[in-house]
């Protein structure tokens, strides 16, 4: 089916479907699922290949702002490390 046959039949479909926001595109989905796809976690290569983009470079261009800001993460993950490897000292020292 062409690209132009499916926006006609989604036309067709969305005039029934209540509360759907106003100019919502078929393509509107592709959006939607790797909203869903990010907010899950998955990492960027995973989203990639789900849309089809050729490098994670798209992926990020597109989507780069859905994945959740791992800042406090990361820091939270170097502090542990580097707690346990004190107190790792610590106990070989006693």
């Amino acid at each position: 089916m062409s690209p132009y046959r499916l926006e006609h039949y989604f036309r067709e479909a969305r005039a029934t479907v209540k509360d759907l926001p106003e100019g919502f595109r078929f393509h509107d989905f592709r959006h939607y699922f790797a909203s869903l796809l990010t907010a899950q976690g998955l990492d960027v290569k995973v989203v990639q290949k789900n849309l089809r983009h050729s490098s994670a470079k798209t992926t990020l261009d597109t989507y780069g702002r859905m994945w959740p800001d791992k800042e406090e993460s990361a820091r939270a993950a170097v502090a542990k490390v580097l707690g346990e490897r004190l107190n790792s000292r610590s106990e070989q020292r006693a």
